[in-house]
């Protein structure tokens, strides 16, 4: 059983996606998981949960911040994604990182630290879609999504994996939650 931490665009953005990546039949990604941005993969999160507490700490301690979701890019032919602009979202997964002390295998594997590119994926053909089919969604995305928001983080959710690619919401955590 693996975990990692994700922040969740606002509800009415989330649906918006959804539905755009609904439009094909093949893109299985809402069956794994529901929109989101990674800001702690998996490595080191694992059910032994001695992390959590390190990540309540870290997040307790960092001030909540703007995140604003661009242009839709991708990586190579297999991934479509809508891109991520935010200083603090480099800061915040760092100070993650260093509170897990993952292996650097793990870092490696997980492109964490140097290697760590927060986005929101759409699609992709590991998870059932076509080069073909991303091209289009690449294409259709702008209109479809757009404006793009931006918008306050205010929290940092933990996903469960309850089956084999399959995660789901276990707790959300506040940022800077002792401020008053």
């Amino acid at each position: 059983m693996q975990y990692f931490l994700g922040i969740v665009p606002p509800n009415e953005y989330k649906e918006q996606i959804i539905r755009f990546q609904n439009r094909w039949s093949s893109n299985r990604i809402l069956d794994v998981v529901e929109p989101h941005v990674t800001v702690k993969a998996q490595g080191g999160l694992n059910q032994d949960m001695v992390w959590m507490d390190k990540i309540k700490e870290v997040c307790s301690s960092f001030s909540p911040f703007q995140l604003s979701l661009s242009e839709t890019a991708s990586f190579g032919n297999s991934v479509v994604y809508i891109s991520v602009q935010s200083n603090m979202i480099f800061e915040l997964h760092r100070r993650l990182v260093e509170a897990v002390m993952p292996s650097q295998e793990l870092i490696e594997r997980y492109f964490e630290l140097d290697n760590y590119a927060p986005h929101l994926t759409l699609g992709q053909t590991y998870w059932g879609m076509n080069e073909t089919e991303l091209e289009a969604m690449k294409f259709d995305s702008s209109k479809a999504l757009s404006p793009f928001p931006t918008f306050t983080v205010t929290r940092v959710r933990v996903y469960k994996e309850v089956e084999p690619d399959k995660y789901v919401p276990y707790e959300d955590i506040r940022l800077d939650e002792y401020e008053s």
